[in-house]
Parts: structure tokens; sequence; C-alpha cells
């Protein structure tokens, strides 16, 4: 069943997603050749509790870590451990906050130093406006699959592949709700989108095809021919008109 959530639901969701959308900026500026995977996770998970909010990736369904960030042919899922970030490399995080019951969740993928060609600068810029061109879509009257088939259309309009196997979803309370928002699709199917609704949408897409496979950590999601991969995304709200992005920092003052 899909969710409208109430005024209160949506001012704590506010917060919970300024505190992931600075978190995920925070492990952009971390993400630099030299630093492993586990030094950014945990330096992010410090930050989220000193803002008296929780990284609620830990324990759901097992998983161990605040943050999922998964390097270059990784798709999503990414388990943060000893592995040592390189120059060039493609760096996706993917992190969820909490706060008083109501949950953010932002992504975005960040080259580590100076990029190793002109392509990947390319798959990340795809990405990131592909999230712009299915957001257009999110308002009252639109079905999901009409942000689905912009997403879709964008993403291999200019050569890339987008991803089938994960999708965006409802959030608020729970990390994951209804509905599904997948990244492709034929427009005109799927709920209504009504004033009230909030979603992730989170374009994934590779360089290459799109197939995945998991690895035996039984969480790492990688492109099965090796190609890079990228990934965006902000939680929204469904308003009378704009969307309201919630995943952007708190303005400085």
């Amino acid at each position: 069943m899909i969710r409208i959530k109430s005024p209160r639901e949506i001012e704590k969701m506010r917060r919970a997603g300024q505190i992931a959308a600075a978190a995920r900026d925070l492990a952009g500026k971390l993400a630099v050749p030299g630093a492993t995977t586990h030094d950014i996770d945990k330096q992010v998970e410090a930050f989220i509790r000193s803002r008296h909010a929780i990284p609620t990736c830990i324990g759901y369904c097992g998983y161990p870590a605040a943050t999922c960030i998964s390097v270059n042919e990784e798709v999503v899922h990414g388990i943060p451990g000893k592995r040592v970030i390189k120059e060039g490399d493609l760096v996706s995080v993917d992190l969820d906050v909490g706060f008083e019951g109501c949950i953010g969740d932002c992504a975005a993928t960040f080259i580590a130093g100076k990029a190793r060609c002109d392509e990947d600068v390319k798959l990340l810029s795809i990405t990131r406006q592909a999230f712009y061109e299915g957001l257009r879509f999110a308002r009252p009257g639109y079905r999901v699959s009409d942000i689905s088939a912009a997403v879709q259309q964008f993403v291999e309009e200019n050569g890339f592949s987008v991803i089938r196997d994960y999708v965006g979803h409802g959030i608020g309370t729970e990390m994951h709700e209804e509905p599904e928002v997948p990244n492709f699709g034929k427009p005109g199917h799927g709920p209504r989108l009504v004033k009230g609704m909030t979603i992730c949408i989170e374009p994934m897409v590779c360089a290459g095809s799109w197939p995945v496979r998991v690895l035996s950590d039984g969480w790492t999601a990688v492109t099965r021919d090796g190609s890079r991969a990228a990934h965006y995304e902000n939680t929204i709200l469904i308003t009378d008109g704009e969307p309201e992005i919630l995943t952007v920092p708190e303005p400085e003052v």
C-alpha cells in the first residue's frame, strides 16, 4: 500500500534528507586516491551520528555498514572494507539516514582524483541528468512509469544502459516502501502520482550492457561484462506543482 505522508512526517523526512545529503557530500570529499572504503564509511557514520541521526543501512537485512560503497564495475551494495581507492576510480556511495522515525535516502558517484577517460566523465553526467529527466514527471497526474520511461530514453539516447535488476522505491518510515520506481519501461503504467507521496528516483547506469551478478558476499552487484557503472539518487516529495527534492544539504547560515 502506498502511504501518503502527513505534514509532520514530511518535516522529519526533510531533516533526514538534509543530513543524508550532507553525508553524501562528505563521502565525495573523502573518496580520494589512497583512502579505504572502510575509512570513508566510518567517517560518514560518525558525521550522521553527530547530527543526532541514525545510519539506517546498518543491520538492514543483515547489512554490516553505514554506507554502500561500490567501485568501478560494482553497481550497488558494495560493502566497505580494506579496498584502497585508486586514481580514476568511480566511487558510488549510497546511504540512508533516519531521523525521528523517518528516512532520507540518496546516492552519487564520484571520480577519485583525475578521471581516467572522457567516457567516465560522461557516464557520471548522464546518470545525474537522467535523474532530472525523470523528475520532470514527478507531478500529480503522471504515473510512475512516466518517470521510468524518461530515465531510460535519456540514458539510451546517450549511448549507455540502465540497470534493470534494481529500482527506485517509495520511502518514509521504512527504507523501502511501495511503489517500485524502475529506470525503464513504457509510459502510462503503474500507480498515479499524488500529493504527499515520497519516492526515490535513482538511475543506475553502466557503460556496457545492463545484466548484473551478485558476488559471493551476497550483496555486491557488479556488471557481468565488467563495464563501469554510476548511480545517482534523491528522495523527493510529490507536491501540488514542482516536486521537492528532500535530500539537499541544509543552507549555510
